[in-house]
């Protein structure tokens, strides 16, 4: 299998390993609309900010939609395009050392993308497929990438995108650049197709009322040479009038002779009235396979300008450049998706996949829910941030015609990157508070969050299913001593909150545990050791 080479590449290959887990922090007066509709808009380096997520979504993402820098070398995008931000500069500085002051603008952007779409192919389901948009600048680096993290055996197809609607004669070679690509990639080989696009039914008839149901018919010549094929030529002759059609020399039949003379007898074969016509074959729709064709490589009838308009609508102004269209994205995850998968997009910008998921929920009830990511604080606060308010709450659209949008309902958290969850060594981070790491703990074994805020003093996290939920960290007993209360001991087992069903499995965080297990199971508890069984992924 070809491989890529490029500077850095050493030094990011095994770099989204050592990237250090951080918690991750709500901030409620910037989320909006229903906190647990299970949406999240998280500010922060996509790195950093998908290591925080995958202990929560591991292995249960369906789609990820993805619309990285195309690397251009454009310095005039709100998100900037040539991966030469503070945030991405200081990144390499870190990661690659020194030799980041030898790497070119390819260089920079290679080493970025490697660790995130690693992280990223973490988060699929098995049954996952990715999209990711790019243009000519790195489509060629990015499919020998993708190759080598997904396995060329998964490449399901390379999409080409009309982005522009209208030729443009500003090309230094005279070529309009009209499209754009999106690589599409599952998860494992075979595990993921797409839906296709929805038969057009109304091209099926049935004029001479055939007891089959409607059909349509098609042509039954074929692609083979008389040379090469040999039993596919043959005088076709209409049993009814003893007309004899030749084949035509280049291209034969579809079927053999035996093949086509059954069709014959089962009324399938179409004979014109005239002997200058072809014969065709009934097709009839209640014998295809699938209610769909398949999806077309060439997407046409949705344009970059109509993602540009779609944020004019709701700002009144361009406030982010070259914005994908909410159709664009709603026909790929569309192809995938089941009512209630989770979408996720670490390169969130203006936010058009949050609302291309909200759309889709509300054209058929689904409960899909979207996870976004986006660096730019401005971006993130002023732009994603409002733009997901707007469409969730309902808007009077900007311009001549002053309409006011239907409200599409749900809501998302937004969230900060709070500390890192484990020290140098290994260590729970003595800046991670109990409150913090109570919702990890919570959210991580039942995969929904913490029904209340967090007390000081109370251990008891909450009950899921049945099952009560509790952590002892950071004195929350009121010992503030290094293993003060943190210790699951028969005295402190007795001072902890009954389970509020009055009976039920407990599952119990702590640094040590100093009953033995023969007890532990008669009292339908089980011990997780801090830190060691914190779930990571």
């Amino acid at each position: 299998m070809p491989t890529l080479d490029w500077i850095g590449k050493s030094a990011v290959v095994n770099h989204h390993r050592q990237v250090p887990y951080r918690l991750l922090q709500t901030d409620e007066k910037l989320s909006a609309g229903d906190p647990d509709a299970g949406n999240l808009l998280v500010q922060g380096d996509n790195l950093e900010a998908l290591k925080a997520l995958l202990p929560y979504y591991a292995g249960q993402v369906k789609c990820i939609y993805i619309d990285p820098p195309y690397n251009t070398g454009n310095e005039g995008w709100v998100y900037n395009d040539n991966v030469n931000s503070p945030e991405i500069r200081k990144w390499l500085d870190k990661a690659v050392g020194k030799e980041a002051e030898d790497l070119s603008r390819h260089d920079k952007w290679l080493c970025m993308m490697y660790p995130r779409l690693s992280l990223l192919r973490e988060f699929m389901r098995e049954d996952g497929v990715i999209f990711v948009s790019i243009d000519d600048n790195e489509v060629a680096s990015l499919r020998i990438l993708m190759d080598e993290i997904f396995g060329p055996q998964n490449f399901m197809a390379l999409l080409v995108w009309k982005a522009r609607q209208y030729l443009d004669s500003r090309s230094l070679t005279g070529v309009s650049l009209d499209h754009e690509y999106i690589l599409v990639y599952s998860k494992i080989r075979g595990g993921a197709r797409l839906k296709g696009k929805d038969r057009d039914d109304t091209k099926y008839k049935n004029p001479d009322n055939d007891s089959r149901g409607v059909w349509m018919s098609r042509s039954i010549l074929g692609l083979a040479n008389a040379k090469d094929r040999p039993n596919l030529h043959y005088d076709l002759i209409d049993p009814s009038t003893n007309i004899a059609y030749p084949c035509p020399a280049n291209t034969g039949w579809r079927y053999s002779k035996e093949t086509m003379s059954g069709k014959i007898s089962e009324g399938r074969i179409i004979f014109p009235q005239k002997k200058s016509g072809r014969p065709r074959e009934k097709v009839f729709l209640k014998e295809l396979q699938t209610s769909h064709t398949g999806f077309p490589s060439i997407i046409d009838g949705v344009y970059t300008a109509d993602g540009s308009h779609a944020i004019r609508e709701i700002f009144g102004d361009q406030v982010f450049s070259f914005p994908k269209a909410p159709e664009l994205i709603k026909m790929l995850v569309n192809q995938v998706v089941d009512r209630d998968s989770i979408v996720l997009d670490s390169f969130a910008g203006s936010g058009t996949t949050g609302q291309a998921v909200l759309e889709l929920n509300q054209q058929d009830g689904g409960n899909r829910r979207f996870v976004l990511v986006e660096m730019d604080t401005n971006v993130s606060q002023n732009i994603t941030l409002n733009r997901l308010r707007h469409v969730i709450n309902g808007y009077v659209k900007k311009g001549k015609i002053k309409e006011k949008t239907k409200p599409l309902g749900s809501g998302f958290r937004f969230c900060h990157l709070g500390a890192s969850l484990f020290d140098e060594h290994g260590n729970i981070d003595r800046e991670v508070r109990f409150s913090d790491l109570a919702r990890h703990v919570y959210f991580t074994e039942t995969g929904v969050p913490i029904p209340k805020q967090p007390r000081k003093n109370c251990p008891l996290l909450g009950v899921y299913q049945g099952t009560a939920y509790y952590l002892l960290y950071n004195g929350v007993l009121g010992d503030k001593r290094p293993d003060g209360g943190n210790v699951l001991t028969s005295k402190v087992l007795a001072l902890l909150p009954d389970h509020p069903a009055g009976s039920g499995p407990k599952v119990i965080y702590g640094e040590a545990c100093r009953i033995g297990t023969t007890k532990l199971k008669n009292l339908g508890i089980e011990f997780k050791q801090l830190p060691y069984q914190i779930k990571t992924d």
